[in-house]
């Protein structure tokens, strides 16, 4: 039987709290083999699903719940248009400020009538009605409508707590009015923050009622309102694309929809212009300006041969690119990809939230009929009064107002969103929610020099060849087996020998941590470092290679059927901004240590310019790997900064993985955080921005759990009005989502 699973995203219609979110959850679950991910914050769930279950199956599964589904747009498709201020048109956004609006200003006098004796004319009450019943019926339509909704699903949300208590205020205002004393003509009350016992038959809660519904109306906008910008930054980052290109096709040249370019069509890129899609330029030259993708502010130099980056900017010259990739497997698009992935995971503390917000309604339900009953149970026992009841009652709904499960269900995935967000805006891809722990807790980083600490574009400086064989017929042995590999030394190589006829190599093998090898010409050509070499170097050979290696050069010798040819020196300069990132990473808490397979003089002539004190040279990756581990067993928490094949195992293994986005997909593969552009101090920012992020996420589940540990009390002793209580609930929501906003506000280091 085939395991293999697919994965299906669907967009949630409907929800209203985090116990809507954890109810679809619970109920895509429960279908055989499926594993499924509801995210409030996002409004989107994550689907995997084994052969045989498709969209439809999921779809009916959550209209079953009481909600409406769709599958997430294709993200080729074209954006849809923007208005005058850049905002997409939300149709619900704009119903949902219609309703505020209308509720606020039917609500705003039936609340000052209340509370001031002094505007409460003759027949005041009965004006209050004739406000406060638009607002009860028509503004809190969605509270009651979702109630409604799930009770015939058998289940319970923060609507039901919402209508229940709106419908049981405006109710016992109608008793009162109707068959009680309330609405007698010149009847006063005034406003109290603390329930007061006054005869039951003559007080009236519309003040309650309309008041709370405005409340929670505005916190509804607000929240979804600010949960659209906690999602702006991807939003924008899926936007930078082009809409259209100027392709060449049979000669000519015409302006076509991004989706229609394939892969090997060549397109044509104006200054100013955005570069359609991923490519290779196969004519000009420029400056491209990819600061929207990596952070990096230099424009780059791109030349015929160079890789370019979808989405990033022409600025100078005139190019022509041949498509690499497109859609769905361009570098923006895994980038939108990685971000959309790290912001659906949960944290460990939102699983706790999750389990929390699961019982939390029939809880808050419980207690609420608890409090009824202990009041009126005290109150018997004293006398039974008029104003015993009324106490009681208004208890009971001040305990079912001030109840607010959304916090908890915003708390984890708003500041995911928004810290997410902002580090893709700076170049910074999270792989998921449980590499935050992961940043708090690291002491040790250690770093891979080649690409990392140095640049990594490096040079071919000497040739030296072996008696008997000259350097053109070395450097040619090396690139052609060097031309199969994407390590920066057979780059250097590879580069050296463009002028000269490089033949082909056939049976290439490439060994992590000892070099490459391949037969060319017929001969068995093996390129690796000095002392992997299968042949002894000769006296005069041995002693360039030591002079090269003390001076900071990095040696590799060329064999060929098992005795040297020579060797070639390359060497690397160290990157402007390493020196200064290391003195981020000691403010940070952490030691920094050099771990290469490269020579030990390279590595010290490295780590001395930087200001690293700990080295660790001529390792394989199987060496790289057994560093961390020992690390790890001295009780470290490891952090690995690498970009090449040979980090991906150390990388893997190290408690928080940073991969170079100038590196190889392996690197990536095995990171935890990426960094898209190749300046290593937007390593220190990933990690202050990640420990930042997982601030806010526990600041924002301390607030909402303290506030619902602190308010139900309060509210179950009486020691709430009503609409204070709706208006701390509204707000509650409201404060976790703005204090996730200020993630926004995360500055680079640099």
């Amino acid at each position: 039987m085939s395991t293999e699973s697919l994965a299906i995203d669907l967009d949630i219609d409907g929800m209203t709290c985090a116990s809507c979110a954890n109810r679809i959850e619970r109920k895509l679950n429960k279908i055989d083999g499926v594993t499924a991910s509801v995210n409030y914050a996002t409004e989107r769930a994550h689907v995997q699903v084994p052969d045989g279950v498709g969209t439809d199956e999921l779809i009916d599964v959550v209209r079953a719940a009481g909600y409406d589904a769709a599958p997430v747009d294709d993200p080729r498709a074209v954006s849809p248009p923007v208005d005058d201020h850049g905002q997409r048109p939300d149709a619900e956004l704009d119903a949902l400020r219609q309703r505020l609006i209308v509720s606020a200003v039917l609500s705003i006098p039936v609340i000052a009538l209340a509370m001031i004796p002094a505007l409460q004319f003759t027949y005041w009450q009965w004006l209050s009605l004739t406000l406060a019943a638009p607002v009860v019926v028509w503004g809190a339509y969605p509270f009651h409508r979702a109630a409604w909704i799930n009770l015939r699903h058998g289940a319970t949300t923060m609507d039901t707590l919402v209508s229940i208590g709106t419908l049981a205020a405006f109710g016992w205002s109608l008793y009162a009015l109707f068959l009680g004393t309330a609405g007698t003509p010149g009847l006063t009350h005034g406003f109290d923050f603390l329930p007061q016992r006054a005869d039951g038959s003559s007080h009236i809660y519309l003040e309650a009622a309309a008041g709370v519904t405005t409340f929670l109306l505005a916190g509804r906008y607000f929240e979804k309102r600010s949960k659209r910008r906690a999602g702006d930054a991807l939003r924008a980052l899926m936007d930078l694309g082009a809409k259209e290109v100027s392709v060449r096709r049979d000669g000519r040249e015409s302006r076509i929809p991004i989706g229609q370019l394939a892969v090997g069509d060549e397109f044509v890129v104006r200054p100013g212009e955005k570069i359609a899609t991923d490519g290779m330029v196969i004519d000009g030259a420029s400056a491209v300006d990819a600061s929207m993708v990596t952070g990096e502010s230099v424009p780059a130099e791109v030349t015929v041969g160079d890789d370019v980056v979808g989405a990033t900017v022409n600025t100078s010259g005139r190019l022509v690119v041949r498509a690499t990739a497109v859609g769905a497997d361009t570098a923006l698009a895994q980038m939108a990809a990685m971000v959309t992935a790290a912001q659906e995971g949960k944290a460990d503390a939102q699983r706790l939230a999750d389990r929390i917000s699961a019982v939390f309604v029939p809880v808050v339900i419980a207690i609420s009929v608890a409090t009824l009953g202990f009041w009126m149970g005290v109150a018997a026992q004293a006398g039974m009064s008029g104003g015993d009841v009324t106490f009681a009652f208004t208890a009971a709904v001040a305990v079912l107002i001030i109840a607010c499960p959304c916090a908890l269900g915003l708390a984890t995935p708003t500041a995911l969103m928004v810290g997410t967000g902002r580090g893709a805006q700076l170049g910074i891809l999270l792989k998921g929610p449980e590499v935050l722990e992961s940043t708090r807790r690291v002491d040790v980083i250690v770093l891979d020099k080649t690409g990392t600490v140095t640049t990594g574009d490096m040079t071919v400086s000497e040739i030296i060849s072996a008696d008997g064989h000259d350097e053109t017929e070395v450097l040619i042995a090396a690139a052609a087996v060097e031309s199969a590999s994407e390590h920066p030394i057979a780059a250097a190589i590879v580069t050296a020998a463009q002028d000269v006829p490089v033949p082909a190599v056939e049976n290439f093998t490439s060994t992590q941590g000892v070099g490459v090898s391949g037969r060319v010409n017929g001969r068995e050509i093996v390129v690796t470092a000095p002392d992997r070499a299968p042949g002894a170097l000769d006296a005069d050979l041995a002693e360039v290679v030591d002079r090269a290696q003390r001076r900071g050069g990095t040696v590799v010798v060329v064999s060929a059927d098992g005795k040297p040819l020579g060797a070639i020196v390359v060497e690397d300069r160290v990157k402007a901004s390493s020196a200064a990132a290391i003195v981020e990473f000691r403010r940070l808490g952490l030691t920094p240590m050099l771990l290469t397979g490269d020579n030990e003089g390279a590595a010290r002539h490295a780590a001395q310019q930087v200001g690293i004190d700990d080295v660790t040279a001529g390792v394989s990756p199987e060496g790289k790997l057994g560093v961390i581990k020992e690390l790890q067993s001295q009780g470290h928490s490891v952090a690995m900064v690498g970009d090449g094949i040979n980090d991906a195992a150390a990388l893997a293994q190290a408690d928080l993985g940073l991969a170079m986005g100038t590196g190889t997909d392996v690197a990536i593969a095995a990171s935890d955080l990426t960094v898209v552009s190749g300046d290593l101090r937007v390593v220190g920012d990933a990690i202050r921005l990640a420990r930042r992020t997982l601030g806010t996420i526990k600041g924002n589940l301390f607030w909402a759990f303290g506030y619902n540990v602190a308010a139900i009390p309060l509210a179950a002793a009486g020691l709430l009005n009503p609409m204070i209580a709706g208006a701390a609930m509204a707000l509650s929501s409201v404060f976790v989502v703005g204090n996730s906003l200020r993630l926004r506000r995360f500055a680079p280091n640099r």
